[in-house]
């Protein structure tokens, strides 16, 4: 069994939005048509296929307003889709880039510096096992190399899963 599980959005967050909902920055999501892979569902952790409806709004993945509480855009299907459940398992949309940025975070929600690294995917789960072992480290983000944009979070299995927060409520 991995020490390590990928965390998706929570289905609270996307239940916020499907249902008429605002972002973090108190807008609407907007609503696009995707051009295929380059548009990955938070929520799923899969790419939204081309022709598929989708909603961009700002996601802050942090429970409180702070200096470190990146936001940035996100997507999510327009369409109500199913959770990622294949926890221990590195996530379809992260197999779609060359590498990540992972990225430390402490039990205050703050960048643990010294931490962020641009990754290869094949060794996601193994930085990530390496900083969860740390004290200091809580969970760990893994961001788009290119454009910083939020993709997931892991935690260490023992740790709560992060369908038990909600960034809107």
């Amino acid at each position: 069994m991995s020490a390590i599980r990928f965390s998706a959005m929570p289905t609270a967050d996307a239940e916020h939005l499907w249902t008429g909902g605002r972002d973090a920055y108190d807008n609407l999501p907007e609503t696009m048509v995707s051009d295929g892979p380059g548009h990955p569902c938070r929520h799923c952790l899969k790419n939204i296929d081309a022709g598929d409806l989708l909603l961009v709004f700002a996601y802050r993945p942090f429970p409180e307003l702070q200096p470190y509480a990146e936001t940035g855009p996100i997507f999510l299907h327009k369409k109500r889709c199913e959770r990622y459940k294949a926890e221990e398992e590195l996530p379809p949309v992260l197999k779609t880039s060359r590498d990540f940025i992972v990225r430390g975070y402490g039990e205050n929600n703050r960048i643990v510096y010294g931490t962020g690294a641009v990754t290869a995917t094949t060794d996601i789960p193994g930085y990530a096992e390496e900083l969860l072992k740390r004290r200091e480290i809580a969970y760990v983000h893994v961001r788009s190399a290119r454009n910083n944009c939020f993709q997931c979070r892991i935690d260490k299995q023992k740790a709560p899963a992060f369908s038990e927060t909600s960034a809107f409520i």
